[in-house]
């Protein structure tokens, strides 16, 4: 088990890609050891690879049923993966072999809030909370989970922790500030909460790596690479297809309210925020110098990207006329796909860009958006992501991408919603005008909103901050 062992010295490390050589390398010669399988299934489910990350899982419970990390592991993957019903009952399975798991009550406490069962999923908190009364991030997904009122509780558990924040994790102590933000901001004590979220940002930019410069580089690459010229003797190329829906925007820009009324189409599957192009581009189906490379990508490649892409993504809903991508970043590649897929429907959600980033500003996200815990960062973030888009509205072809401004959708819901579905290629369906009564699992920080009517209260939020705010609306220009 020499292999075995050096694996899970390497995954104690984060040298994730070295310990699943060493997985792989136990696996062979004891291919039936459940603890060698849970190591992979942990690194498969680490690396955003939730599909083998689920079967490895479920290898290590037909051997040990009551496995209880292999358990925690299978039910957030399967969440990870969109299949919340099954992840549910898995980690309720977890919690009937073992009341007292604390991080299975928070998981499950999660789960449930996806499913807008909101009730139930504080209760959950609640729980975690109780077992394990010195857990940040338990505090913080309670905080979460509902308003706070004068003299609550949890404002009460919340101030107590920060008297010793040192001893917990940079992560844990982003939660503990980005909550008592939460709480300060709906008891409408302002000074109090920015300076809880500014802190809770500092501490989480400090933990994060962001290399603005090589993000400008990447996006004066797509410019150069797909220009009208250049993508000029590929149109119609790509996949004939006509199921896909990339809804993009910046992150807090209203693309989940714009999916939700999708999705709320009989004809239309939401599925979220799927990492299948970034997965494509990573394995070289854009070719290995993406963004550089169309000519030798060629038309036969991009067909073979949008081929994968498609039978993946109908696999998905095999029954919907469309189906719905609802990963904000898919705005860097709609160069991509489009010519891998020239009758897929691109849409485009933008906000008033102070209420966007200042929206932003106040979620700790779960991962990936490390531009957005830094107020100057992220307004010339912004700024980058408006001059991309205003590229790709200048390459693509008249009518290609459809703009849906959120102020124009809560102001004028009828028009506007008529409009998205319109050019969508469906017949209005009344269901869409009662959106927030769809059920279907919601995975963003959005989860609570897309189940209320159209409200107003978030137009203008940053107003409320705006002494504070000099560096965005610097960086905003």
């Amino acid at each position: 088990m020499n292999a075995f062992q050096t694996a899970v010295a390497l995954h104690r490390q984060g040298r994730l890609d070295e310990a699943e050589q060493y997985y792989r390398a136990a696996l062979i010669a004891f291919p039936n050891e459940p603890e060698v399988l849970y190591g992979l299934g942990l690194v498969c489910s680490q690396t955003e690879r939730m599909d083998e990350a689920v079967y490895r899982f479920e290898q290590v419970l037909a051997a040990k049923p009551e496995h209880a990390g292999a358990l925690m592991g299978l039910g957030e993957a399967l969440e990870a993966s969109g299949r919340q019903e099954v992840a549910c009952a898995v980690i309720e399975r977890l919690i009937a072999a073992d009341p007292r798991h604390a991080a299975a009550h928070c998981t499950l406490g999660r789960i449930l809030k996806q499913l807008g069962r909101f009730d139930e999923s504080r209760e959950a908190f609640a729980r975690a909370v109780a077992l394990d009364p010195d857990n940040p991030t338990f505090h913080y997904m309670l905080a979460e989970s509902a308003r706070f009122t004068a003299d609550d509780p949890r404002l009460v558990a919340l101030e107590a922790l920060t008297r010793d924040e040192q001893r917990f994790s940079g992560r844990q102590r982003a939660e503990l500030h980005f909550a008592l933000f939460k709480a300060y901001d709906e008891l409408e004590r302002c000074d109090d909460a920015f300076a809880h979220l500014a802190e809770g940002n500092r501490i989480y930019r400090a933990q994060v790596p962001y290399e603005e410069d090589g993000v400008n580089a990447f996006f004066r690459g797509l410019k150069e690479t797909y220009t009208a010229e250049a993508m000029a003797p590929f149109a119609g190329a790509g996949h004939p297809s006509d199921v896909p829906i990339f809804v993009v925007g910046m992150p807090r820009s209203g693309t989940t309210l714009v999916e939700q009324i999708l999705a709320s189409h009989p004809d239309v599957y939401g599925a979220g925020e799927l990492q299948y192009v970034r997965d494509l581009i990573h394995g070289d189906f854009a070719g290995p110098d993406y963004p550089a490379g169309l000519t030798e990508l060629g038309a036969e490649g991009l067909r073979r990207f949008g081929g994968y892409y498609t039978v993946r993504l109908a696999a998905l809903a095999p029954g919907a006329k469309r189906i719905v991508d609802k990963l904000p970043a898919n705005f860097r590649h709609l160069g991509l796909l489009h010519l891998a897929m020239p009758r897929a429907r691109l849409i485009h959600v933008v906000r008033d860009a102070r209420d966007t980033c200042f929206s932003c500003y106040t979620q700790l996200f779960a991962s990936g958006l490390n531009y957005a815990y830094d107020l100057g960062e992220l307004g010339r973030y912004y700024r980058a992501t408006e001059a991309l888009m205003a590229h790709w509205q200048s390459v693509l072809p008249p009518g290609a991408l459809l703009r849906i401004r959120y102020e124009d959708l809560i102001g004028d819901f009828e028009t506007e919603a008529r409009r998205l579905i319109a050019f969508c290629g469906l017949d209005w369906n009344e269901a869409c005008r009662r959106f927030y009564e769809t059920r279907r699992a919601v995975r963003t920080k959005s989860e609570f909103q897309v189940r209320r009517p159209l409200y107003t209260s978030s137009i203008g939020r940053w107003q409320r901050y705006e002494h504070w705010l000099g560096p965005l609306l610097k960086a905003l220009g």
